[in-house]
């Protein structure tokens, strides 16, 4: 009985604990991928998001944000998101494949570089492909990835939780540089898989089962998780 609370203790944190990060995720970031027998799930860390100033204001002021000509700033309507070095602004991501509007290609990816109360400046000017229909902004801080290896004999498999990689494309299978972690241990078995629901993929499901196995017993969980799209 110890044994078996102890496996479906350890199968429902790691499960709590990817949930609770696909939803801070870029939208439309989400993708999986499996390498041998290695499961691989990877989104982009946002830390907020706003709306960028898209028109002048009644006296003719402000600095918007160009579609036209690459821009290197621009200001925030509303409060201003908590930047950091490292961090960078996204707008309208619509795939993580592809070469538009893709985040991980880096068409509509620009490098923060400083901030005032009102104002952010990238570190270079750029051209988003798109405007955003809300006037939306994230603040991407990192790509995350988690890694389920299952053992082949049962029991010994792990499921590791790299961050703070470089941002590239193809997904990378592991990914190199950044820092990783063990989430869980006695990993069995597991499966990652994403499903748009709508045309427009505005909402998705994440879906995610997880075996755990020690002496002999196997603990089986299952959870969805509903991922917002909007961008």
């Amino acid at each position: 009985v110890v044994r078996r609370g102890e496996l479906s203790d350890i199968a429902d944190t790691a499960l709590r604990r990817i949930t609770r990060d696909v939803r801070t995720a870029l939208p439309n970031s989400i993708r999986t991928t499996t390498a041998g027998n290695v499961k691989y799930l990877e989104y982009l860390q946002t830390g907020g998001g706003g709306r960028y100033r898209a028109e002048p204001d009644s006296s003719g002021a402000g600095n918007i944000l160009n579609f036209v000509a690459a821009d290197a700033s621009f200001d925030v309507i509303g409060p201003m998101p908590t930047l950091a070095a490292g961090n960078s602004i996204v707008i309208y991501n619509l795939s993580p494949t592809g070469s538009t509007a893709n985040a991980y290609s880096g068409d509509n990816r620009a490098a923060y570089s400083s901030s005032t109360a009102t104002t952010i400046t990238l570190s270079a000017a750029k051209l988003f492909p798109f405007q955003s229909p809300g006037k939306r902004f994230q603040v991407v801080e990192y790509a995350v990835t988690y890694a389920c290896d299952p053992s082949s004999t049962g029991g010994t498999g792990v499921l590791r939780r790299y961050w703070n990689y470089a941002i590239v494309d193809p997904q990378p299978t592991p990914p190199s540089g950044g820092s990783n972690a063990v989430l869980a241990r006695n990993i069995s078995d597991c499966n990652f898989t994403y499903t748009t629901s709508s045309a427009s993929a505005r909402t998705s499901i994440l879906a995610l089962n997880l075996s755990v196995a020690q002496s002999g017993e196997t603990v089986y969980l299952f959870q969805q998780a509903h991922v917002s799209n909007v961008p």
